[in-house]
């Protein structure tokens, strides 16, 4: 299944499908905008977390939702400047952060990680980035620095971690998930590279970071999310040991240690969960 969003609008019905998922309503769906630090916002709503800088000379987006939120997105920005969005990082290549770009491009520039880019052409997504990086760039406008790094492979191979220095902030796209993440095995995606692109995002000076879904979390909630991916590869690993097949795991692997575990909605529990014991084992 592609990845991009592809839409069908009628009379009265939206239905859009991205990366498996199809959500259905009557109306738009509705986006607020909250503050995080001085000059930077962020908006939420169903799709990614939308990455807000506002800058003298314009904006810089990270991600931009589905195409459907574009004018939705526009309108929230109204509530913080009138500048214009002149750039707009995608931190991945999913179609609830990267959807917007359909839109954008005509009047922004897009950067996104070579591998997101990649992801985007073998999916037929509209409006793949113009320009892409392999490890770091940097945004500069009206007087604002936004870096983006690769810090390695996790949630796919293409994720950015976005840096806001003056701010001690960042956005991390979905490599951070406020209820429990999903491990896009089919695009370069494991859990052995997450955890250590966490380390690697921990030995950034922040004390705030924007997660993909959910609300702001703290340094110490970057951390606990680490230690949880730990904690879940460890017991996935003592449980292959012990025979446990791969039909066994999602009952065995629950524990009340562990909250992916316990969460049968979750996109860990629905989604990861195969393509993770396959991992595991595969390190035996």
């Amino acid at each position: 299944m592609r990845n991009a969003v592809q839409s069908m609008v009628g009379p009265a019905v939206v239905v859009a499908v991205v990366i498996g998922i199809v959500v259905t309503g009557q109306q738009p769906e509705s986006l607020s905008i909250t503050s995080v630090k001085d000059g930077l916002y962020y908006i939420n709503g169903v799709g990614g977390n939308v990455g807000v800088r506002v800058t003298s000379e314009g904006v810089i987006l990270v991600d931009d939702k589905f195409p459907r939120n574009f004018s939705g997105i526009e309108a929230q920005l109204r509530e913080v400047t009138r500048k214009p969005v002149k750039y707009v990082i995608n931190t991945h290549h999913h179609g609830d952060h990267s959807g917007g770009n359909a839109e954008y491009i005509k009047s922004a520039e897009i950067i996104a990680h070579e591998n997101a880019r990649r992801n985007m052409v073998r999916a037929d997504q509209p409006a793949p980035p113009r320009i892409v990086f392999a490890d770091q760039t940097s945004v500069h406008l009206g007087g604002v620095e936004v870096k983006a790094h690769y810090l390695g492979s996790g949630h796919t191979n293409g994720d950015s971690v976005i840096y806001f220095p003056d701010l001690r902030t960042i956005h991390a796209g979905d490599l951070l998930h406020g209820i429990a993440p999903f491990i896009d095995y089919a695009n370069g995606g494991n859990s052995a590279g997450w955890v250590e692109t966490l380390n690697n995002i921990l030995a950034l000076d922040f004390d705030t970071a924007i997660p993909g879904h959910g609300a702001l979390m703290t340094r110490a909630d970057v951390e606990a999310f680490r230690d949880e991916f730990v904690s879940v590869r460890g017991r996935m690993t003592e449980l292959i040991r012990s025979g446990v097949s791969k039909d066994e795991a999602p009952d065995r692997i629950k524990t009340d240690e562990i909250s992916w575990t316990m969460r049968p909605d979750g996109l860990f529990m629905r989604r990861s969960l195969p393509g993770f014991y396959e991992e595991m084992a595969s390190n035996r």
